[in-house]
């Protein structure tokens, strides 16, 4: 089972649309949560969730789904605000590092930051990293004749409670100067990342596309369908990654996983181990044994 959280009920549909087989299912305290197939690949369960917007509903819900199912990873998908120019609309980002942006101390001069920041899990980074190299993530896209297939980006992100709509206001500043490797903004990640830090043992990642360029422009852009475009690529690759996450082969005990085109090592057929004991006298020192076996005693030879 996969956990996906959204905020927006077009990030929503956006993911609910690529589920088959789906039913409802209620968690304590009434949360409803979708639960269905790919229809990509049906072996991949998905617990769908919508938790409104802001990190307070963002972790709140985030506890729930991973009470109520146990996930093998949780992700939480949906849409963003570019602060590069270099990024288009439509774009995926895989956030590598989550910065809580709003934290800090208030003086009568000053803001005086006080970061908070949480990693992607670094199995769920791998194998995000892998998904563009051949695209067909892309696969599951609704696609237009000539229109440009979105890039991948993994890279940090902030999460505020602040729809940012702006490159010159106090919050669009404080990213820059203390923020500045982030290259999207939005308002849910931090909550959902905390939540899953204090859950452990829970791979998690955030993946968003960019619906806007937060500098002034939202309402034109989500006014021409960016954000449903977004919405969807987002959903794309989380589809994507939640495929690889339940198809992956895992490693155990140490040892490298092996590929499934090559055979184990045969078990050996026999053992024969040797005891010799001088000036006394001993049974048989052993682990396991099976199949059968003899066992003599030298200097001994009517008793085997």
């Amino acid at each position: 089972m996969i956990a996906i959280l959204t905020a927006l009920s077009v990030e929503h549909d956006a993911v609910r649309e690529l589920l088959v087989d789906v039913e409802e299912r209620t968690s304590a305290g009434g949360t409803i949560f979708d639960v269905g197939r790919l229809a990509t690949d049906p072996e991949v369960r998905i617990a769908l969730g919508v938790t409104g917007t802001g990190a307070l509903n963002a972790a709140t819900l985030a506890e729930r789904v991973m009470a109520r199912f146990s996930p093998a990873a949780a992700l939480f998908v949906g849409v963003a605000g570019g602060l590069r120019d270099w990024l288009e609309i439509g774009d995926v980002v895989v956030a590598t590092k989550i910065h809580g942006y709003q934290a800090g101390r208030s003086e009568d001069s000053e803001f005086l930051v006080r970061p908070n920041a949480w990693l992607v899990s670094h199995e769920l980074e791998q194998l995000a990293r892998r998904l563009p190299r051949d695209g067909q993530w892309r696969s599951g896209l609704p696609s237009s004749p000539g229109e440009k297939a979105p890039a991948v980006h993994f890279e940090a992100v902030a999460a505020g409670d602040v729809v940012l709509n702006s490159r010159i206001s106090a919050e669009a500043e404080r990213i820059r100067r203390s923020f500045n490797d982030a290259v999207a903004v939005e308002m849910e990640s931090s909550g959902f990342a905390h939540a899953c830090h204090l859950r452990g043992r829970v791979p998690t990642a955030t993946i968003r596309a960019i619906s806007d360029r937060a500098d002034g422009t939202k309402s034109v852009t989500d006014g021409r369908g960016s954000q449903r475009l977004a919405a969807a690529n987002a959903a794309a690759f989380a589809a994507a990654l939640a495929t690889a996450v339940v198809n992956r082969d895992e490693p155990h005990d140490g040892q490298e996983t092996r590929s499934p085109n090559r055979p184990a090592p045969a078990a050996p057929t026999s053992v024969r181990t040797s005891n010799v004991v001088r000036d006394g006298r001993v049974g048989v020192q052993s682990g396991s044994n099976t199949g059968e076996f003899r066992v003599t005693f030298s200097g001994s030879p009517d008793h085997d």
